[in-house]
């Protein structure tokens, strides 16, 4: 039992140092896909109630997709606010992943329907006047961000396994989610890349294809 309190203590100590200043909208802001192949790159912002528990949010990586998806609605029944930025393929490959990692976490913040005083991110800046802090590791050390982390994998995760693998059937996004896998990449050199694959990250892809299949 002490362990698990420990634990929870550990992912509010940056909400607590905020607290104690009188900011008590804080707002955890986090990414996901941005190694991926195909589709937007989505952020999400999540305000939670001062001093509100949630036992086993964590890091999304370190979930499985049955806690995630528990988790997101627990996330979206306790949340004050919650904002979602996406960032498309196109976009990507015009400004590069990591400004539009950062764009759709800007777009994240601006779809809160209630302002933050604060702003906890994940490893980055967000292009917003709100004072902010960057956390590395910020998923698996702030609760508002792990929060987050679940709320943006869990939307995208949604997206590649319903409308984007209705759109696109023969890639297999529903399984791989867009990332490289060996799957992926056959499809990928069998079929060509479609208008939301990245270009600009399928350069090695498409020139060493003789290599591909030996990694």
């Amino acid at each position: 039992m002490e362990a698990k309190e420990n634990t929870v203590k550990d992912m509010l100590h940056y909400e607590k140092k905020c607290w104690e200043q009188s900011c008590e909208r804080i707002a955890g802001i986090d990414e996901v896909g941005r190694g991926c192949l195909f589709g937007d790159v989505v952020a999400a912002a999540v305000i939670l109630p001062v001093g509100e528990l949630l036992e086993g949010v964590d890091d999304s990586k370190k979930l499985t997709d049955k806690k995630r998806e528990a988790y997101y609605e627990l996330i979206m029944e306790k949340a004050i606010a919650v904002g979602v930025g996406y960032v498309d393929a196109r976009t990507i490959d015009d400004i590069n992943i990591k400004q539009a990692a950062r764009l759709a976490m800007k777009k994240a913040v601006e779809a809160l329907h209630i302002s933050p005083d604060y702003l906890l991110v994940d490893a980055e800046k967000v292009d917003v006047p709100i004072p902010q802090l960057s956390i590395i590791k910020g998923d698996a050390n702030s609760q508002s961000i792990a929060a987050a982390s679940i709320i943006a994998k869990v939307t995208r995760d949604r997206l590649c396994k319903g409308e984007w693998d209705a759109r696109y059937p023969e890639y297999g996004i529903g399984i791989h989610k867009g990332y490289a896998t060996k799957l992926h990449r056959e499809q990928i050199l069998a079929l060509g890349p479609t208008e939301m694959h990245r270009r600009s990250f399928l350069g090695n892809l498409l020139t060493e294809q003789p290599t591909l299949f030996d990694l």
